[in-house]
């Protein structure tokens, strides 16, 4: 019988998704998550209702910076196998809430390795990166790849993502057991995040008001949808490498998208037209994201199938439903 899995930030968009394919596949899973009001904790809940009736899952509201309670629960439960998704996530949020991303994504990481390295016969730490740590790129450049160095981050979020990558290497070299760092490319669909662009313009086209489009529209993203995106996470933990060795892996669409053409796309999808407002380039954000998927593709067969208009007709009908409207 195999161990079960941790998957810290259950109740979080991403970890929502992935929590759902590995019971699908008949696994065992251990949730963890602080459930905070960065956005709204009523969706956080009702993600975590979708759960109820599943008997392999096991949630715990824990604060992954607690590093003797993470301990605790990996030692007593026999993990060897973690997706550590949990932290503080938004670009702009970092601006204004510095300690939040310290605490979460640098001690809340390290506290995830201390407890993994301490686990006898441990066999693979999963955690989420971000697309951010490559820092800024005009439109029109060729896909990030891996194997650029990573030195200007443009906001303290992507800097304690990097901070991660690099403790996460020195983990692997000093305690011998398999690291992978996922760098997400711009993820969404049903159950998303509220922060994030398209939904928060969804909620403002269906309330009849105007959308704030920053960087006048001349930004590009490499939109992903969630199932491809579990694809990733589920494929590269089945893949681990070797031990004592960390990798570092793009996860994205590979088929950038200019943010008109998504606002474009989530008007047709909505049947309504929105008003815009245009607004300058916002600190810490970047230019254009996309993703060289080549190393992922090669060690896992990854590639991506739902396309942006599909993706946000999927999300388009789940938010009406949601929200009862």
């Amino acid at each position: 019988m195999t161990s079960p899995i941790l998957v810290t930030g259950a109740a979080g968009f991403i970890g929502h998704a992935t929590v759902h394919r590995l019971l699908d596949r008949g696994e065992t899973v251990i949730g963890v998550d602080i459930v905070n009001d960065y956005y709204d904790p009523a969706l956080k809940a009702a993600r975590l209702s979708t759960f109820v009736g599943r008997r392999a899952f096991d949630f715990h509201r824990i604060d992954i910076a607690d590093a003797d309670a993470i301990a605790r629960l990996v030692r007593e439960r026999g993990i060897t196998r973690v997706i550590h998704l949990a932290a503080q996530a938004g670009v702009r949020h970092s601006i204004a809430h510095p300690f939040a991303y310290e605490r979460s994504n640098v001690a809340g990481h390290l506290a995830v390795m201390e407890a993994c390295r301490h686990q006898p016969g441990f066999e693979h730490l999963v955690y989420a990166s971000s697309s951010s740590v490559y820092g800024d790129r005009p439109m029109g450049g060729q896909g990030f790849s891996e194997d650029e160095p990573c030195v200007s981050p443009v906001s303290l979020y992507a800097a304690t993502k990097r901070a991660c990558e690099l403790m996460s290497q020195s983990y692997a070299t000093l305690y011998g057991f398999p690291l992978t760092g996922l760098r997400f490319f711009t993820v969404y669909g049903p159950w998303g995040r509220p922060d994030m662009a398209y939904f928060s313009f969804t909620d403002r086209i269906m309330a009849g008001r105007p959308i704030e489009v920053y960087g006048e529209g001349r930004m590009a993203r490499d939109f992903t949808y969630i199932d491809d995106i579990v694809d990733g996470i589920i494929g590269a933990l089945d893949h681990p490498p070797a031990q004592g060795a960390h990798r570092l892996l793009n996860i994205g669409d590979s088929q950038p998208v200019p943010l008109m053409d998504m606002i474009a796309t989530l008007e047709r999808a909505l049947g309504r037209e929105a008003a815009k407002i245009m607004r300058p380039m916002q600190p810490g954000d970047v230019t254009a994201t996309f993703a060289d998927i080549s190393k992922l593709h090669a060690l896992t067969g990854y590639a991506p199938k739902i396309r942006l208009t599909e993706g946000l007709g999927r999300f388009a009908q789940w938010y009406r439903a949601y929200h009862g409207v």
